[in-house]
C-alpha cells in the first residue's frame, strides 16, 4: 500500500477514521468558473459595550437578571435552554415505528469577555487562558451532576452560522443521553484503542507531524491541522499530543498551549478572508459518569462554511444531503493557504 497519497486531480473518497463515515473529494472541480451567489460583506464596527446587548456587562437579560460587571469572563444558565434539568424520564415506543424519549440537561451560556466588539482572535492570550480556565471549571462542575452523561462545549461564531447575539460567547450543552456524533465517535476509538491500546488520535497526530501536509500549527501540547478526510473546505481540528480524555485533565501549560494555538487558528482564518470568519466549533471528549474510557482522545472540530471569499458559502445540498459530504479544494491545498496566513490580525495592521 502506497503511503503518500497521488492521485492528482482524480475524484476519490476518504474515510473519516473518528465515524467510519467517507467524504468525496473531487480535486478537478476547482477549476470551474464560479457562477454562484456573491454577497455584499456586512460591516463589522460594533461598539465596546452595547447598552441593548443582553451579554454585556451590567446589562438586564431577557429574564430579568442583571449581568455582573464581569472583567474577564462570564457564565450562566440559558434564558431560552434547549434542554431543562427537571425533564421527567419518559420513553415512547409504537409498534418500534414510533420511538422516543425525553433528554434532561442543563445548558450554559458563556460571554468570553466583557468587550461586545472583540472575537476570541481579537483577544489577548492571556484573556483566551480565562475563557478556558472557566470552560474547564464548569466541565468539572456539570461532571459532578451523577445523571449527566455528555458535555458539550461549543461555539457559533457569526449570523451565518445561527449565532444570535454577536457579543463574542459560546454554550456548554450536558445531557442525561449521548449524542449521536459522540456515539459514532465512541464506535471508532473504542475498535482502535482495543486492537493497538493506543488512541486513534495519538498515531494519527503522529503521521499528520511526519508528513506535515496538512499541520498548520504546533506547539508542546497541541497540534492544529486540517483532517485527511475535511468535509467543509476550511475545516480543521485542534488536538492535544497527549492522550487526554477531557478538559479536566488539562494542566497549566496545556491550558496556556491551548490559548496560544486557539488564538493562532483564529487569527488566520481571519485573515484568510479578511473577515470575521465565523465557523461552528466544538470539543469532543470522554463521556462522563461511564466509567474510564482511556480510548478518548481530546480534540476541538472547527466547522466554517465559508468557500471562495467572505462572502461565499458551501452549502452541503443534493447528493451531500442524500449521499455523503463532497469537496472540491482538497485538504491539503485547503491546510496551505491558513498556513500562508499571517499570525498578526488584519485589524491590528
Amino acid at each position: 500500500m502506497q503511503s503518500t497519497l497521488n492521485f492528482g486531480d482524480s475524484p476519490h473518497t476518504r474515510v473519516n477514521i473518528l465515524t467510519g463515515e467517507k467524504v468525496l473529494v473531487s480535486p478537478h472541480r476547482s477549476k470551474r468558473p464560479w457562477q454562484g451567489q456573491v454577497e455584499d460583506l456586512p460591516g463589522d464596527n460594533r461598539p465596546e459595550y452595547d447598552p441593548q446587548c443582553y451579554l454585556c456587562p451590567t446589562n438586564k437579560r431577557a429574564d430579568g437578571d442583571i449581568n455582573p460587571d464581569y472583567k474577564e469572563s462570564f457564565v450562566f444558565v440559558n434564558d431560552f435552554s434547549a434542554l431543562l434539568k427537571d425533564t421527567s424520564q419518559q420513553e415512547f415506543n409504537e409498534d418500534e415505528l414510533f420511538v422516543a424519549e425525553t433528554e434532561r440537561g442543563i445548558c450554559k451560556v458563556i460571554a468570553f469577555t466583557p468587550r461586545h466588539d472583540l472575537t476570541l482572535p481579537e483577544m489577548d492570550q492571556a484573556a483566551i487562558k480565562s475563557v478556558i480556565d472557566l470552560w474547564q471549571k464548569e466541565f468539572v462542575e456539570l461532571s459532578k451532576v451523577d445523571w449527566i452523561k455528555y458535555i458539550q462545549i461549543f461555539e457559533n461564531k457569526g449570523a451565518i452560522m445561527g449565532c444570535s447575539n454577536p457579543h463574542p460567547h459560546g454554550q456548554i450543552w450536558s445531557q442525561n443521553h449521548l449524542p449521536v456524533e459522540i456515539q459514532k465517535e465512541c464506535v471508532q476509538q473504542q475498535q482502535y484503542f482495543n486492537k493497538y491500546q493506543r488512541t486513534i488520535l495519538s498515531d494519527y497526530v503522529k503521521a499528520e507531524l511526519r508528513k506535515e501536509e496538512r499541520i498548520i500549527d504546533e506547539n508542546d501540547s497541541f497540534v492544529s491541522l486540517v483532517p485527511f478526510w475535511a468535509a467543509w473546505p476550511y475545516e480543521t481540528m485542534i488536538v492535544s499530543k497527549r492522550s487526554i480524555q477531557n478538559i479536566a485533565g488539562f494542566d497549566e501549560k496545556e491550558k496556556t498551549d491551548f490559548a496560544a494555538i486557539l488564538k493562532l487558528l483564529t487569527t488566520r482564518y481571519d485573515n484568510l478572508f479578511k473577515t470575521s470568519f465565523p465557523y461552528s466549533a466544538g470539543m469532543h471528549q470522554a463521556p462522563v459518569n461511564d466509567g474510564d474510557h482511556p480510548e478518548w482522545h481530546w480534540h476541538m472540530h472547527f466547522y466554517p462554511p465559508l468557500l471562495r471569499s467572505a462572502t461565499v458559502k458551501k452549502f452541503m445540498v443534493g447528493y451531500e444531503m442524500l449521499a455523503n459530504p463532497q469537496r472540491d479544494i482538497t485538504p491539503e491545498v485547503a491546510a496551505e493557504q491558513l498556513r500562508n496566513c499571517s499570525t498578526v490580525h488584519y485589524k491590528a495592521k
